[in-house]
């Protein structure tokens, strides 16, 4: 057992995290007490960090155990992978198929942490716009679905903000398509749009000073004031700067390959000096191999666009002469064209003529554009999970709140003229079938002791209750259910809210339809079967406490998972339980919820907050009147005739005796004096 102090999931070793990385990617060391690693690349060099989320966001889930995940993100902040490690989930340990599960996760392969993911739908038109990237849920595993979603989102905030705080967590700028302004060159150079970086032929020779390569280069030596670099920086994102500087026919290509690629950010390098841009080797829409970029100490991406470069005329001639390249990156990759980047050139040297020694110096230029050319989607932060889940299953429980504040009123207002009702059987039956169709199949309500038992583990453990909130259906359920403890016992959910328990019911009824012989315990046996289900419940908590891995098998002595929540349709062993509990009601009242349910145990014990006798009772009930008794199908009235509440099951048989005048037999024999007592005056 577990607690709060001590409870903190300890980070799996090397050899079991790394047959998880797929090659040519392999792990690196371990950069921190969480489970952070290194991602190496085939050659070597970091590519990215690998972790898991229980260590670092050890969300509980519906076992109250919490669902591990293994994420793989680059330096870029793309997800490489993302793979299920370890769950509890009970829907999916014996219900669901697994698979289901696994396939969730590999929705997040290529997208970005700037992405505003979120599991489930759109929910109405444009609600949330276009910033918001939807990943399919599970059908009836949407709520674990959930829970391991925002443990890989705040595993990998967490990871971002510690280890790669060059990466935006937000949605990128870009441009603003809208924003007209009339640009000169002189505007751009004097506000910096234009940068420069000029490095002359005494610069490039003191930084090789010193050097093997300090002589290699004779026309440094002979011309040290003219210059070796003279280059120039314009971001083209935005079009009043590439209208400035491009050529009409050079615009027009420019915006013919914008509307093609619109996340793609044009940036022009010019270079009107004697280094150049590129090597004799450069191959166009590739990444130059002299140039390189970085923002926040994260490199940039830059490749070749592919552009013809026609420049405006209106540019000095210098420029217009020199050598020009229009390169991209992706902005999706967390690029910030507003933020201060840096414009690597390398210069290079060579010593020797058979086998020469390449030397080389970083020529850097550092640039940023005005805010006011480009704009931003608005951070679209998702609404939380249970807001989330409630607009998913709005009509749903519209139609719970219209039925469980109706039976409340029924049961709470009218009990006794709803139990008198001549067609109370039939409105008894018709509850019981929505029940079973509306909550259980198609609302998936059936309550389970599996979440009494995650809670306790919650309770245990220190952890989040917010769990609960991922199924708002349920909880209705529950809140209702516990709200019933208060003014009947268990009744109200054994006995009118529990899908399997109704289908009892109708098993039941359709044995009498057929004239099975009906198995009738005696009082002693009923007595002493009744206390199974305090048994069952009891090795269920020991399990918990000793043994949680295995309780989730345990579980399974509840069919409801395969009777209600996959429709029967699951390996045959789980079905023939189920199939044969029901075949037992037919001959046995509901032997399921009377002798072994352990829910019906917790509900029991739940009912002894009961606040008042409901049912009304008569001196004579027990002595001499036994009918109440002899009719109570759960064996929950006493000899006395007394109410044994935490085995009622609010079936309002009694009810409907108590006030019936022709089957009352204290009503019967009261009637019967009467016309005596008024002869006898």
């Amino acid at each position: 057992m577990c607690f709060a102090a001590t409870c903190i999931a300890q980070p799996l070793p090397r050899d079991v995290l790394a047959p998880f990385i797929a090659p040519p990617m392999s792990l690196g060391e371990k950069v921190n007490d969480e489970g952070v690693w290194q991602l190496l690349n085939s050659g070597g060099a970091q590519a990215g960090y690998v972790f898991e989320t229980e260590p670092m966001a050890p969300l509980p889930g519906f076992s109250g155990a919490a669902i591990n995940v293994l994420v793989v993100l680059d330096l870029e902040g793309r997800f490489l992978d993302v793979q299920l490690i370890s769950h509890n989930e009970p829907i999916f340990v014996s219900g669901l198929p697994e698979k289901l599960f696994f396939d969730f996760f590999k929705q997040y392969r290529g997208h970005s942490i700037s992405d505003s993911l979120v599991v489930g739908s759109p929910y109405g038109a444009g609600s949330d716009g276009s910033a918001l990237v939807y990943l399919d849920g599970v059908t009836k595993g949407t709520a674990s679905v959930r829970i391991a979603h925002e443990s890989i989102l705040a595993a990998t905030l967490k990871v971002a903000r510690e280890k790669m705080n060059g990466i935006s967590t937000g949605p990128p700028a870009y441009p603003d398509m809208d924003y007209v302004e009339e640009l000169s060159w002189d505007d751009l150079v004097a506000e910096g749009i234009a940068a420069r970086k000029t490095v002359l032929n005494r610069d490039i020779e003191a930084k090789f000073a010193g050097t093997l390569w300090e002589d290699d280069d004779p026309e440094a030596k002979e011309n040290p004031d003219a210059p070796y670099l003279d280059l120039w920086v314009i971001d083209l994102g935005a079009p009043s700067i590439a209208q400035a500087v491009l050529s009409e026919g050079g615009l027009e290509e420019l915006q013919q390959f914008m509307s093609i690629s619109t996340t793609d950010e044009p940036v022009l390098v010019i270079d009107s000096a004697r280094h150049g841009l590129v090597t004799e080797d450069f191959v166009r829409n590739t990444s130059p191999d002299l140039i390189s970029a970085e923002q926040g100490g994260f490199p940039i991406a830059f490749r070749d666009s592919d552009i013809y470069v026609e420049l405006n005329d209106a540019l000095p001639d210098a420029l217009l002469g020199g050598a020009a390249l229009i390169l991209r990156t992706d902005r999706r990759l967390g690029f910030d064209p507003t933020a201060d980047w840096v414009l690597r050139i390398k210069a290079l040297r060579k010593h020797g003529s058979f086998q020469p020694e390449l030397g080389s110096v970083d020529l850097e230029l550092t640039h940023a554009t005005p805010e006011r050319f480009y704009a931003r989607v608005e951070a679209v932060k998702p609404v939380p999970p249970w807001v989330d889940a409630l607009r998913n299953r709005q009509a749903d429980l519209i139609v719970l709140g219209v039925f469980l504040t109706a039976l409340l009123a029924a049961l709470g207002l009218r009990l006794n003229r709803l139990a008198g009702h001549r067609h109370f059987a039939a409105i008894r039956l018709g509850v019981l079938a929505f029940v079973t169709c509306f909550i259980g199949w198609w609302g998936q309500g059936q309550l389970s002791i599996a979440t009494p038992l995650a809670v306790a583990r919650t309770a245990l453990e220190g952890g989040s209750y917010a769990f609960l909130l991922y199924d708002p259906f349920s909880l209705a359920i529950w809140g209702v259910t516990i709200l019933g403890f208060v003014l009947w016992g268990r009744g109200l959910f054994c006995g009118w809210l529990c899908p399997f328990g109704a289908l009892q019911e109708f098993a039941h009824h359709l044995g009498r339809i057929l004239r099975l012989p009906q198995i009738e315990p005696s009082q002693a046996w009923d007595g002493r079967l009744k206390w199974i289900k305090y048994g069952v419940l009891a090795a269920l908590v020991l399990m918990l406490l000793t043994a949680p891995a295995r309780l989730d098998k345990a579980i399974e002595v509840e069919p409801f998972k395969t009777a209600i929540t996959t429709f029967f349709l699951r390996e045959w062993y789980y079905v023939a339980y189920a199939v044969g509990l029901l075949v037992l009601s037919m001959v046995l009242f509901k032997g399921f919820c009377r002798y072994v349910c352990p829910l019906g145990a917790v509900m029991a014990l739940g009912g002894l907050v009961r606040g008042q006798d409901w049912v009304e009772r008569r001196d004579e009930c027990g002595s001499p009147c036994q009918l109440c008794k002899v009719k109570c199908s759960y064996g929950a009235i006493k000899k006395t005739g007394e109410i044994q509440y935490s085995e009622c099951f609010q079936c309002l048989d009694c009810v409907t005796i108590h006030d019936d005048r022709t089957q009352c037999v204290p009503l019967i024999l009261a009637a019967k004096r009467r016309p005596s007592e008024v002869a006898a005056e």
